[in-house]
């Protein structure tokens, strides 16, 4: 019974016929994408839901079908098949990515087991201890487990997969700093906590974080307190994880050490405060932008890592399809204009500009810049700051650095309507301007413009260019895994199909640290104003009006852009729908 095909398997036990069977089958083949023979003759209707779980159920207590078995056949999404199944073997469901763990009771199961039954312990109450399971058919996990628990019995939940390896991992991550910890904390104890804070111990925890944040290739590190300790997050591909949940004792310690590295005052608690900290870490040359903000619980950290290395990007390693990346670079060429670069905070704007200068500065050509801050270091290029505190804003900047005969500006943000109307003259006579907006499209970033009160026929005579991004976390190459289009996206996406494609789903492995993805992509689209479109913006005419002259000038937006990129296997629908879904 066991190596029989799933299809004998169902005719076996008088779920379908032959004769359905085979329909099945004859439609398989005519299909263009391959599809799971379940899943046809669930479309042809000649399968009963329930009945098909009961036989999956009873096929893996039987040990024919495994967990993994009845998550790749049956004809659902992975969170419905689990809450059937849940609701077949009269156990919960716990979705973990909701779920507050206890973290005392985790750890009363050694690591080792837990990666070897992925199984998880995540509650303890009066009468139990709960387990969530990614098998629930795994019978002999289940007696080893309660070994550990003999005071109290064990009761089985089930969960994703993937999610009890990631809390996992992070626990074991845990495990390898235990010792640190507890050493901190008799020095906590035998010592005031500024003393603590000058302790060896703190350093090497700090070092730890800050080695394990940037070598997942983490954005920013955020340091909070919580009820029970401390929490260490870091944004890693634009989403938040969970590294390490420290004792309450280690936390005061390692934020008077870490303020001491910022130049902060480790005094003032009831004020938010910005300090920065520079440190060589594997071989980098890093800097942190730091900020600490006063809470309920006490102070909360977050470090934004400033990569110095990746500031000197080349605008052909940024992702762009070939066609925007070539009407940009025919932007950048032009003696002078406005060039707008838009999108969400967080969506790479800053590197996409300083890509950009690095690609066109020379000794030829004088480029000044104002940014609020100034964030990386570039050569050849004389950057400044503005200062509010001061007086020095973004539009006394500009009007002070059109005295110093530049070829080039950038602007870190046009905010208000004096920067946009001296920006805008500034490339009306004869300076190619760089700056950014916060639009959700190219084209919208005009109806920005024009709610900023600036006359339309300025607008149209100095913008060139508007290019638009975001970023989509790019699919692990390693454990990535072929999928189907999911019905529910299939009408959205068919007119945006290229001729080839095969889609993949996020999976999870130990080089992506079981998120199934590593790295980030940029999705984007580009608005040259043509002649066309510059007689519209004048005119004032409507977004969809100018969208549809883009179009028919070969305008690609950035969801078509994402498609494409999630059909050649670089990132998932799902990442492309979440991001750039406008």
């Amino acid at each position: 019974m066991a190596k029989m095909r799933i299809g004998d398997r169902l005719i076996h036990e008088g779920l379908i016929t032959q004769d359905q069977l085979m329909q099945a089958l004859k439609r398989q083949k005519e299909l263009p994408q391959r599809e799971k023979i379940i899943k046809i003759l669930n479309d042809l209707g000649f399968l009963d839901q329930e009945a098909l779980l009961s036989f999956f159920v009873e096929q893996s207590r039987l040990g024919n079908l495994d967990i993994e078995s009845i998550l790749f056949d049956f004809p659902a999404n992975e969170d419905e098949i689990l809450k059937k199944l849940a609701d077949k073997l009269k156990i919960d469901y716990v979705d973990l990515d909701a779920y507050e763990i206890d973290f005392k009771i985790a750890k009363r199961l050694p690591v080792a087991q837990m990666k070897r039954f992925v199984a998880i312990p995540i509650k303890e109450s009066e009468f139990n201890v709960i387990v969530a399971f990614k098998d629930p058919f795994d019978l002999n996990a289940a007696d080893l487990i309660q070994r550990q628990f003999r005071q109290k019995p064990v009761k089985m939940a089930i969960a994703k997969g993937d999610l009890i390896e990631k809390i996992i991992s992070r626990l074991e991550l845990n495990e390898s700093i235990k010792d640190l910890v507890e050493k901190i904390k008799v020095e906590v104890k035998t010592a005031n906590i500024e003393n603590a804070g000058e302790s060896s111990n703190i350093l090497k925890l700090i070092e730890i974080i800050f080695k394990n944040s940037i070598l997942n290739g983490a954005s920013d590190i955020h340091i909070e307190p919580s009820i029970s300790g401390c929490i260490v997050r870091s944004r890693i591909d634009g989403i938040l994880v969970e590294n390490f949940v420290l004792d309450e004792e280690v936390y005061p310690a390692l934020i008077s050490r870490l303020k001491l590295l910022s130049d902060m005052d480790i005094a003032e608690k009831r004020k938010p405060q910005d300090g920065r900290i520079s440190l060589t870490i594997v071989g980098k040359d890093i800097d942190f932008r730091v900020s600490t903000l006063p809470t309920l619980l006490g102070e909360s950290m977050v470090m934004r890592i400033l990569d110095k290395s990746k500031v000197m990007v080349n605008l052909h390693e940024l992702g762009m399809n070939k066609q925007v990346l070539d009407r940009f670079q025919a932007s950048m060429k032009l003696p002078y204009g406005m060039i707008f670069v838009t999108g969400p905070t967080g969506s790479g704007k800053t590197t996409t500009l300083y890509g950009a200068l690095n690609a066109i500065k020379s000794v030829e050509k004088k480029i000044i810049t104002v940014e609020d801050p100034v964030e990386y270091q570039l050569a050849m290029i004389q950057q400044t700051q503005v200062n509010e505190k001061v007086g020095f804003s973004f539009a006394e900047a500009l009007k002070t650095i059109l005295r110093q005969d530049p070829d080039i500006i950038m602007i870190g943000e046009v905010r208000d309507r004096d920067t946009l109307r001296i920006a805008i003259q500034s490339a009306l006579t004869g300076h190619l301007v760089f700056s950014t907006l916060h639009t959700n499209s190219a084209v919208s970033a005009i109806t920005r413009l024009l709610d900023m009160g600036i006359e339309s026929y300025f607008i149209s005579s100095a913008v060139v260019a508007i290019e638009a991004q975001r970023l989509v976390r790019r699919l692990c190459p390693i454990c990535r895994e072929p999928m189907e289009i999911p019905p529910e996206y299939y009408d959205e996406i068919k007119n945006s199909l290229p001729k080839k494609y095969q889609f993949y789903k996020a999976k999870g492995c130990t080089k992506c640290s079981m998120t199934g993805f590593k790295g980030r992509e940029m999705v984007n689209e580009i608005l040259v104003v043509s002649k066309d479109i510059q007689r519209m913006i004048a005119t004032q005419e409507s977004e969809s009006v100018i969208l549809e002259q883009a179009k028919k000038e070969g305008f690609l937006s950035m969801f078509q852009d994402g498609i494409e990129k999630a059909g050649e296997g670089r990132t998932t629908i799902e990442e492309v729908f979440r991001v750039a879904r406008l």
